[in-house]
């Protein structure tokens, strides 16, 4: 399954009332370390079962990264039960990833 695209009109029922972990994947398309972040992200789109993992476009949702303070991209956003649990800024490896969702 692809990476499932947030923007501000699905973000409460995907995001805030979802009972699974949500990964939120900080990206715009002008950005370098964002392109090379999105085959790993796409892969464990596909891979986990147990979390959701959401990609958000902050030149068309600017008010979504406003929101979670995002000034740098890739960031990478976990919210479990409406909360913010973990953040990292940048690319990360796979295994650092999975470890953000447990």
């Amino acid at each position: 399954m692809a990476a499932l695209h947030i923007t501000s009109e699905n973000f409460d029922n995907e995001v805030m009332k979802s009972d699974k972990p949500v990964l939120l994947d900080f990206w715009a398309t002008w950005c370098g370390p964002c392109q090379m972040l999105l085959p790993i992200i796409e892969e464990l789109a596909g891979e986990v079962t147990d979390a959701k993992i959401c990609k958000v476009n902050v030149d068309e949702q600017p008010e979504l990264a406003e929101k979670y303070g995002v000034m740098s991209i890739p960031t990478l956003v976990v919210v479990k039960d409406g909360k913010t649990v973990k953040t990292s800024i940048g690319v990360q490896p796979k295994d650092k990833i999975l470890e953000m969702l447990k």
